[in-house]
């Protein structure tokens, strides 16, 4: 006799195989875009993220976009430590629709926090940042594949090309710029999605968690950034996790950009973001100070990143998860 499966539990594995779908065909660059702002790590500070928005000229007083064709760059660490992570995601969520009128956009990154949760691990939960869901179980809901930010974080990129710069929240080792960003995206997601335990989400050596970039010799770290960089037709890299003390800072030449300031209160840093203007880096801080990065100008690598723009769906890979859902 064939088991009749529970209603929850087949509408659960038809909304994962839409998921997977859609999560797959995400964008991962873009081209011609005349202006970036890269926010750092948030970490629930709401305060100081509304102050970082506003200071870059992104949002007005009441929160809402004006930035035109402004591409938003959030590296990933929303979630973590602080205790307004709803307000957060509220914001940004809210903003999407608005960029995208204008012409803009707004790109929402993965960082090792966001994949510790939806994974369970909740060590760095703030208990205030809970109650704000509910409690416990509220939260769980909320960030679960059906919930309302859980299915907005699953379908996020990793990693993005935007113009000749790649953003990603760690940063690329020469192993995983073998891969293709489509690929990489693609995995991280489906991690996500299936709960994946000893994936490259929660590998110390993938691209939510590596320092390697950050912290080991200069030198040998632009000559690792020579062969990641060519291998995506990038000319700088920029990303978040390690707290820069002395704000938005530059190594390798100008080749790798760190734009997490420590803005949460738990670092006490300020609000402050990378603007991309025309190809000029700049720093802008709270309320408003511009500094323009003192950098060499690396040579681009030739055009001819890994992997296309577009990431196909893999009707094998939702077939497999819908299998899995139903048999668990």
């Amino acid at each position: 006799m064939r088991r009749k499966l529970p209603a929850g539990l087949i509408g659960a594995a038809l909304v994962a195989m839409v998921l997977v779908g859609r999560a797959a065909a995400q964008q991962d660059a873009w081209a011609g875009v005349d202006r970036i702002v890269a926010v750092g790590d948030v970490h629930g500070d709401y305060g100081q993220f509304v102050r970082t928005l506003r200071a870059a000229g992104v949002v007005d007083a009441a929160n809402k976009w004006i930035a035109g064709k402004t591409h938003l760059v959030q590296i990933g660490d929303i979630l973590g430590r602080g205790a307004e992570s709803r307000k957060v995601m509220d914001l940004v969520m809210g903003l999407e629709p608005q960029a995208a009128e204008a012409g803009g956009a707004v790109h929402a990154l993965i960082g090792n926090h966001e994949a510790m949760e939806l994974l369970g691990d909740w060590r760095y939960v703030n208990p205030e940042d809970a109650k704000a869901y509910g409690g416990e179980e509220g939260l769980r809901s909320a960030l679960g594949p059906l919930g309302k930010y859980g299915r907005w974080i699953r379908k996020h990129n990793t990693v993005i090309k935007i113009n000749d710069i790649i953003f990603i929240h760690a940063g690329l080792t020469p192993a995983l710029a073998r891969r293709s960003a489509a690929e990489i995206n693609r995995t991280v997601r489906d991690e996500l999605l299936r709960g994946v335990q000893d994936g490259i989400a929660a590998d110390a050596d993938g691209p939510l968690w590596d320092r390697s970039l950050v912290v080991d010799d200069e030198d040998e770290v632009a000559k690792r950034l020579e062969g990641i960089l060519k291998a995506y037709g990038a000319g700088r890299m920029v990303v978040g996790h390690t707290v820069s003390p002395e704000g938005v800072s530059a190594r390798a030449g100008g080749r790798l950009i760190m734009i997490d300031v420590g803005m949460s209160k738990l670092y006490g840093g300020p609000a402050a973001c990378l603007v991309v203007e025309k190809g000029t880096l700049y720093e802008v801080r709270h309320p408003g100070v511009k500094r323009k990065l003192p950098l060499e100008a690396p040579a681009k690598a030739a055009a001819s990143p890994v992997g296309s723009i577009f990431c196909p769906v893999d009707p094998r890979q939702a077939v497999g998860v819908l299998f899995r859902l139903l048999a668990a």
